[in-house]
């Protein structure tokens, strides 16, 4: 379960990937399957979320990862790479690096 909270550690990964809409449940499929398989099991591996969007050309991952360090391991892992591949195959891919800046909750008298 991510937890989030400021400061660069754990590190986040978000990845954002374009996709035609009728390859996003394909996709959504292949990053799902590499992330139980192989990419959890990765020392350094924090926690993950996947998100779809709702008009079907954007899928998101949200990442934690204990260190750059253990994330650039994990992408240079055989068994994590096919997967990617295929993804790469049907989607474009953004990745982005981020440190937590500042987490907002409902103020108390709202609730």
């Amino acid at each position: 379960m991510p937890t989030i909270s400021t400061g660069d550690r754990p590190m986040t990964v978000i990845n954002v990937f374009t996709v035609a809409p009728a390859q996003q449940r394909r996709l959504v499929e292949l990053l799902s399957h590499a992330t139980e398989s192989s990419i959890r099991h990765v020392p350094g591996f924090v926690s993950a979320a996947l998100h779809r969007s709702l008009d079907g050309t954007k899928v998101t991952m949200y990442a934690q990862w204990a260190t750059p360090e253990d994330y650039e391991r994990m992408r240079a892992r055989p068994d994590a790479s096919p997967f990617l591949a295929e993804a790469l195959s049907i989607a474009r891919f953004d990745p982005g690096f981020y440190e937590v800046a500042a987490i907002f909750t409902p103020d108390a008298s709202s609730l």
